[in-house]
């Protein structure tokens, strides 16, 4: 699934610089998720560093409208960065 950042966030620039895939961006109020990036970390960590530099606990969620499974998780991270999908 792709994560989803809501509107608790306080804009605290923490999450942006941290993803692997440039997935976060500004939005027009808050950080927002670009779910065709989003991998939740798959390829390059054991979990969503997001979520794990966010101040606010439950601020960045598993979005519910875009589930996806490991596997689709990893064929997204190798589209993204042309890796070898052995």
């Amino acid at each position: 699934m792709a994560l989803l950042i809501t509107r608790k966030c306080i804009n605290c620039d923490m999450c942006e610089p941290e993803c692997p895939n440039q997935a976060i961006s500004m939005g027009d109020e808050i950080y927002q998720i670009d779910v065709n990036r989003c991998t939740e970390c798959v390829g390059h960590y054991d979990t969503p560093t997001c979520q794990q530099v966010c101040p606010i606990d439950n601020t960045i969620i598993t979005d519910p409208q875009h589930v996806e499974s490991q596997d689709q998780l990893w064929e997204k991270f190798v589209v993204l960065h042309h890796a070898d999908s052995l």
